[in-house]
């Protein structure tokens, strides 16, 4: 029991650290752009060597804490931790995907509290039209890309959340049959199922916001620099549009999550 008896919030506390003290050597070593092509692997993915277990955990106290109840000590289980990794992309800004600080969003050092929106179609557009300016192809092209690589975090994400949502109802009800079952049990284990309950609010309010910034974006580009290459992109927007109304409807219109 000794090491069951010390904070768990300790260990929090420490996890939280480690990164960042990580990359501010790694900064320091070798500037901002050594982060973003040193950390980088296939495909965009965070290198094996700075990866660790937890280290989207921070999605999920970010994500209890805005819903009005504190994240939960107990450790995660393999569900719950996949949760969290498969909601990152989703609720990451896709513009920020593969530029140099977006490893330090990847460990919560820099982020957006969901609270707030993430981004909006004008941001969006902005951005799109500073970065693909010179050529409307490459413009539609992104559109359409960011759309479809949603719609393949989709899958994923919610097949793990219904796994993890079925635990946590069972969890609910195995509470009236523990035997002395202390006041902070039950709240660390209601704690959990809220904190799980609002990384998928989150995820379902960023995907509503980013298939709107994708209309957003496209409906002005059609009028800006019309092209056939619309058409693919009005695709891909349509298809995302639908698979995000039938993920995200089982937890509710607005996904809020109960403060009681």
């Amino acid at each position: 029991m000794g090491k069951a008896s010390r904070s768990p919030l300790l260990d929090v506390r420490r996890q939280r650290k480690g990164p960042f003290a990580l990359f501010l050597a790694t900064s320091l070593l070798g500037g901002c752009t050594f982060i973003g092509d040193y950390g980088r692997g296939d495909f965009g993915r965070v290198k094996p060597e700075l990866r660790f277990d937890d280290m989207h955990n921070w999605v999920g106290w970010d994500a209890a804490n805005s819903s009005g109840m504190p994240p939960s000590v107990y450790p995660l289980t393999d569900d719950e931790r996949l949760l969290r990794d498969l909601a990152f992309p989703l609720i990451q800004p896709p513009f920020d995907r593969q530029r140099w600080y977006s490893l330090l969003m990847e460990y919560g050092v820099l982020h957006t509290p969901p609270e707030f929106p993430q981004f909006d179609g004008v941001q969006y557009w902005v951005r799109l039209e500073a970065y693909w300016r010179r050529s409307e192809a490459s413009a539609y092209a992104q559109i359409a890309t960011d759309a479809r690589n949603d719609v393949v975090g989709i899958g994923p994400f919610f097949a793990a959340g219904t796994r993890v949502a079925d635990m946590d109802h069972k969890r609910a009800k195995s509470l009236a049959f523990v035997s002395n079952l202390s006041m902070a049990e039950r709240d660390q284990a209601l704690f959990r199922n809220n904190e799980n309950a609002a990384v998928i609010a989150w995820v379902c309010r960023s995907l509503h916001d980013r298939a709107g910034a994708y209309r957003y974006a496209l409906e002005r580009l059609v009028i800006a620099a019309p092209s056939s290459a619309a058409l693919d992109s009005e695709r891909a927007v349509v298809l995302l549009e639908a698979r995000i109304n039938d993920a995200c409807r089982p937890y509710g219109a607005r996904y809020i999550v109960s403060k009681g």
